[in-house]
Formats: C-alpha cells, structure tokens, sequence
C-alpha cells in the first residue's frame, strides 16, 4: 500500500509541476540519468545561467541552486526518484531524475 501511494504522489508531482506557461526549453538534455556518479549534466542550446529546482515524490523542495555551466553535483542526494525543474530564461523544463 505504502508503494501506491507513492506512485500516485509521483504522478501527481510530475502532473502538476509538468505544466508550464512559457513552455520546454530548447535543445534540453539531462544526462546521464539515472545517475551513478553524483553529476548530472544539465545542456540546453542556449547554455544561459540555469535555476535548479529538485523536488522528492511528495512534492519537497530538496534543492535549490543556479548553475553556470553544465554540470550539476548531486552527491549529497540520497538514491531515489526526484523531479528535476529547471528555469532558464522565462522557460521551463521539468524531467523525472533518478539516482543510484
């Protein structure tokens, strides 16, 4: 039981944080994920300064941060699923984020 409601607050999560006025930004990578090595790389066609938001599955703010480049250290997360929301500028992109 304890699973289901899991997924439902996942999906619930994903559903709400997925919608976006501005819209996807372009050329957005995410890689690798999952994640094995503590670093995410976070790429987008404009490489501008980027607003870093991670969100547990019951909708937690777990991090928040602004990167320069492209790379993202995740080390202190623990292993799990996350919502990774990312703003760069007046865009939006949110992706499921998962760790090992």
């Amino acid at each position: 039981m304890k699973h289901f409601y899991l997924i439902i607050s996942f999906l619930f999560i994903s559903l709400t944080y997925g919608q976006n006025s501005s819209g996807d930004i372009d050329g957005f990578k995410l890689y690798p994920n999952p994640v094995v090595s503590g670093k995410v790389y976070v790429s987008t066609s404009a490489n501008a300064p980027k607003q870093i938001f991670i969100y547990d599955v019951f909708g937690t703010q777990i991090l928040k941060t602004t990167i320069l480049g492209k790379e993202l250290n995740l080390r202190n997360l623990d292993a799990g699923v996350y919502v990774l929301r990312v703003f760069e500028n007046n865009n939006v992109a949110t992706r499921k984020l998962i760790i090992k």
